[in-house]
């Protein structure tokens, strides 16, 4: 495992004190308030980071790079952001004082959705169509990873460059076969533009031989090297969030909604549920906690990054994530 090192004053500070003083922990999403942020909502509203001695404060942010300066930067201590864009970040800003500590994404979300009606039934029908991908979409840019790894032909694709606002928008009215996105948005999006959910086909890259990883939870290296303990038990109550939504999705879009009224409860009830099962809760992490990482699978995931992006310094693993502040695996079941 990657840097398995806590210090022993830290592990029985964790051990034997029920819960620390209040600390206020300011924590930013990579995005909007949806029902895949519900688990930490339910952090707060179930008391889980309370009996942590944590006050957290959540924030949305705007992008899945948005986090990592604010993290870096130590204007926030903890976030919640894309590893690959993490993995860029720092081969581009080498030292820079963030690293992730525990992995949410097991499986990341970038997928292909597509019409069955317009000849999309899988990943062998995307040749000869039309695919609309927003420029800065993440799933687009891991696109070719997915196209390498299958032998997909892209000169035979034609490439329809469209905004956010409009990508579902051009699926819905056929003016392209099938969009990138992510899994629990794009469908969802094109359902309630009118698009029968039996004419949708989802194509998962983590299901077509992309090994690459997806969100994870980053820390500022610094805060958490003095911090230890305030780390790991931030995180031990994610797990508890993410058990509480297992145990009742809908219960997790009403904490959701409670901070964002404008959404609707139903789809982000579905949006959430669709986020636990492809992504969060994977077989991975049922049968080894939620959290860590396969250094075999990273070592493939990097060597898979290398088909879209030029390594300025040699990639190293321990560079982008460490498992020194992870509770124990027993302590990061899902089964619980």
């Amino acid at each position: 495992m990657l840097h398995k090192t806590l210090p022993l004053i830290a592990a029985g500070m964790i051990a034997t004190t029920p819960a620390f003083a209040q600390t206020d922990i300011p924590f930013t999403l990579d995005w909007r308030f949806e029902g895949p942020s519900a688990p930490y909502f339910l952090a707060i509203d179930n008391g889980h980071f309370a009996d942590a001695g944590l006050d957290v404060e959540i924030s949305a942010g705007e992008g899945s790079l948005d986090a990592i300066p604010k993290v870096a930067t130590g204007a926030f201590p903890i976030g919640f952001a894309d590893i690959n864009s993490l993995i860029r970040f720092l081969d581009q800003n080498p030292g820079a004082p963030v690293t992730a500590v525990m992995m949410i994404y097991d499986s990341p979300p970038f997928s292909i959705v597509g019409r069955k009606s317009l000849g999309i039934n899988g990943i062998e029908d995307l040749e000869g169509s039309t695919l609309g991908a927003p420029p800065p979409d993440g799933a687009w840019a891991q696109f070719p990873i997915l196209a390498a790894v299958n032998g997909i032909d892209v000169s035979t694709i034609t490439v329809e460059p469209v905004g956010f606002p409009t990508r579902e928008p051009s699926l819905a009215e056929g003016t392209v076969d099938s969009v990138t996105g992510f899994n629990f948005s794009s469908y969802l999006s094109a359902a309630r533009l009118g698009v029968p959910e039996d004419d949708l086909t989802t194509i998962l890259f983590a299901d077509h031989g992309v090994k690459l990883y997806g969100n994870a939870i980053i820390v500022n290296t610094d805060y958490a090297a003095a911090n230890p303990e305030v780390v790991t038990a931030f995180l031990g109550a994610v797990v508890d969030g993410v058990r509480d939504a297992l145990a009742d999705p809908a219960a997790g879009a009403a904490a959701v909604i409670a901070r964002n009224p404008a959404g609707d409860v139903d789809l982000e009830t579905r949006r959430l549920q669709m986020a636990l099962d492809a992504n969060i809760a994977t077989a991975y992490a049922l049968e080894n906690g939620m959290g860590d990482i396969d250094p075999a699978r990273m070592a493939e995931a990097l060597e898979q990054m290398t088909i879209v992006y030029d390594f300025q310094n040699a990639p190293d693993a321990s560079l982008y994530f460490t498992d020194a502040y992870l509770p124990p695996a027993e302590e990061r079941s899902l089964a619980q």
